[in-house]
């Protein structure tokens, strides 16, 4: 897949997208032996890319997926038993994928899926600020006192968290917004207020979209998308 020659630069230098282009205007970048100065000139994964006379290049194709993960799926490189896999979803041509951060069994919606480390790094990490949104429905009406309850948030392994939004849909359906992951953050505040839920879902990662995938669709993600993720 082709992408920006800012992209590449800041990728794989490895540094900043803004130092990347001060580099590229400033004629420190090469393309296939000639010099290119414009950011969003497309490049693919075997040209022959030169920073300030430093060879650079992706030591593989890097790949990234949007996936609607259905429930019963699970989010791990390793298969316990009779475990399905989300990469399980995905042709085995794709070589080693695996998913950045995690939705636990019971639980759909968006993930995102690469082999990309930096990248996932980039997107998981807590100063990254990258907000993830999900539709909770439980048994349970949602109240007041339960609303003031989750917003408050509580301790989850050892730390205390919470929610940058907790805001009622309808009697059992609340849209949480989160900026940190802990493991089952949202199960666990749900049960500390007293609610059982029924379903958890993801909706959104920064400002990419779950939209119109099924479960167990996936799609490609296009370079402005994966930037929008992070930026």
């Amino acid at each position: 897949m082709t992408q920006r020659l800012n992209t590449f630069v800041a990728r794989f230098y490895p540094t900043s997208r803004r130092k990347a282009e001060e580099l590229i205007f400033n004629g420190l970048v090469e393309v296939n032996g000639m010099i290119q100065k414009e950011p969003f000139f497309r490049v693919d994964p075997k040209d022959k890319v030169l920073v300030d006379k430093q060879l650079i290049k992706s030591r593989k194709q890097t790949l990234y997926y949007a996936l609607n993960k259905p429930r019963g799926f699970v989010c791990s490189e390793r298969r316990f038993k009779q475990e399905k896999l989300v990469t399980d979803l995905f042709p085995a041509t794709q070589g080693r994928l695996f998913t950045i951060g995690r939705l636990d069994k019971d639980s759909e919606g968006l993930i995102l899926v690469t082999n990309d480390g930096a990248f996932a790094n980039s997107v998981s990490s807590p100063k990254s600020g990258v907000e993830k949104e999900y539709i909770v429905k439980t048994v349970q009406e949602i109240s007041h006192e339960h609303l003031v309850q989750l917003s408050k948030g509580g301790f989850v392994e050892g730390s205390y968290v919470r929610p940058k939004s907790v805001i009622k849909i309808r009697k059992g359906t609340t849209k949480v917004i989160l900026k940190e992951g802990r493991k089952r953050e949202i199960r666990v505040l749900f049960q500390k207020a007293g609610l059982e839920i029924v379903e958890l879902k993801r909706v959104r990662i920064g400002n990419l979209q779950l939209g119109s995938l099924q479960p167990g669709q996936f799609k490609e993600l296009l370079e402005s998308e994966t930037l929008a993720i992070i930026s």
